[in-house]
């Protein structure tokens, strides 16, 4: 650019083109300013980066690095039973995998026969589905993959234990009678477990049985002796109630070499509330449904006394207590000897066919038609134990009565019933609870 030539001027004229002249220089400047700061922020928009974080990138990044990605892990397999003999049949097989999932898992027998199983949803676990059987020989084998898919094996061999004994449990009610699947049973229904061998590990035994009710109740098991446990709740079961009485033995060791031979379950529901109060001071039973009176029929009982048997003494009393009713018999064969009185007793009497007889103890005690004792009946007590009734009563009766109603037996005297005679709500509940092995 040439040189400037400007005129030289004097007085205002000359002052004011000196300050025009510095305006002028200021303009330049600050134009300059801006321009440079545009040009750093178009440079900036346009790149996506500032210099600064480029050159630091650029410099975090050197082209001779090269990069490395961690190495995946392998899945690892587990299986129980680890043991290879004497593995117990009860317990579920196992197969579970860390760091992958399971692709394969078979369980069979010697035979080559499968063992069902399931699947967890995520394939991270396996477990048996059937009980394994004693004394057998089986192969697990089990595949997996990571997240690379790189597979991964394992496979097992064991036998399961040998008992030197087993027992079976037979699920019953008192007095030895089944329990019947699907039944309909009185409010009083007791569940009987009954073992084929005497257990001497008792807790294991109790641990593996449950009774579940709906509406639930809580209940508890009582050990009679060593082969029998009842099972009972504080109050009688409500009407409507559903009961199922199960024993989880298989594989349970309940003694020295004893083992559970198989499992049991039984479902049962209980029927209307029927309660029946015979009382000798007025020589009536009172039958209640749901609380109401439906028959108020006379009665005769035992005759009060004790006579020498075959055996020993022989109880002629109706025992006070609270039974159960336990069978209909339709006709029940008597005689004084099942009972240890023999014939040619003063007290005895040959067998006899007795009719619409319902028994409450299995001792032998009924409720019976006895047409013979109809006089007695309401007045004066004639019978070797049984509550006598009218043929009509007994028929009436022996119709509407329930396997598991309750009959309340006031004011015999005499020897009270035990639990071993069906008395088992006649046990006290702090008693009862003494006689669970837990």
């Amino acid at each position: 650019m040439s040189p400037e030539v400007r005129t030289p001027g004097t007085g205002a004229d000359s002052a004011r083109r000196r300050v025009h002249r510095i305006a002028l220089v200021a303009v330049p400047l600050t134009a300059v300013v801006l321009t440079l700061a545009a040009c750093t922020v178009a440079k900036s928009n346009a790149g996506g980066v500032s210099p600064v974080a480029k050159s630091s990138q650029d410099s975090a990044q050197p082209t001779d690095v090269p990069t490395t990605q961690a190495a995946v892990p392998a899945a690892v397999i587990k299986t129980v039973p680890a043991a290879a003999s004497g593995v117990n049949p009860g317990v579920p097989v196992t197969v579970s995998v860390s760091d992958g999932t399971l692709t394969s898992v078979k369980l069979v027998n010697a035979e080559g026969k499968s063992v069902s199983g399931a699947l967890a949803a995520d394939a991270t676990s396996w477990a048996s589905t059937e009980d394994l059987g004693y004394s057998k020989t089986y192969t697990l084998s089990a595949m997996a993959v990571n997240a690379d898919g790189k597979a991964v094996a394992k496979k097992s061999t064991f036998t399961t234990l040998t008992p030197a004994n087993m027992t079976m449990p037979y699920l019953q009610r008192p007095g030895g009678y089944s329990l019947d699947n699907g039944a309909t049973y009185g409010i009083g229904i007791v569940p009987v477990v009954h073992f084929d061998e005497a257990i001497t590990n008792k807790k294991a035994a109790e641990q593996a049985l449950t009774v579940t009710t709906t509406p639930h109740v809580d209940g508890v098991w009582n050990w009679v002796d060593d082969q029998n446990v009842h099972w009972r709740p504080k109050n009688y079961l409500a009407s409507g109630t559903k009961v199922t009485v199960t024993a989880k033995v298989y594989g349970v060791q309940v003694g020295q070499g004893l083992y559970g031979q198989a499992d049991q379950s039984v479902s049962f529901k209980i029927g209307a509330k029927h309660i029946s109060i015979a009382d000798d001071k007025t020589h009536t039973v009172k039958v209640y449904f749901n609380g109401r009176l439906m028959r108020t029929m006379p009665t005769s009982m035992g005759q009060h006394m004790t006579v020498q048997g075959s055996n020993g003494p022989v109880s002629l009393w109706t025992m006070d207590g609270t039974y159960t009713v336990l069978e209909h018999d339709d006709p029940a064969i008597m005689s004084s000897a099942s009972f240890g009185l023999p014939t040619s007793s003063p007290y005895g009497y040959a067998p006899e066919n007795v009719y619409k007889a319902v028994k409450i103890s299995p001792d032998g005690i009924y409720l019976h038609s006895a047409p013979w004792s109809v006089w007695a009946q309401g007045n004066t007590d004639t019978s070797h134990g049984c509550l006598n009734l009218s043929p009509d009563n007994a028929t009436w009766y022996y119709q509407t009565s329930q396997v598991g109603d309750i009959v309340q037996v006031l004011n015999n005297g005499g020897p009270t019933l035990q639990e071993w005679q069906n008395g088992d709500w006649s046990v006290p509940w702090s008693t009862w609870v003494k006689g669970s092995a837990l």
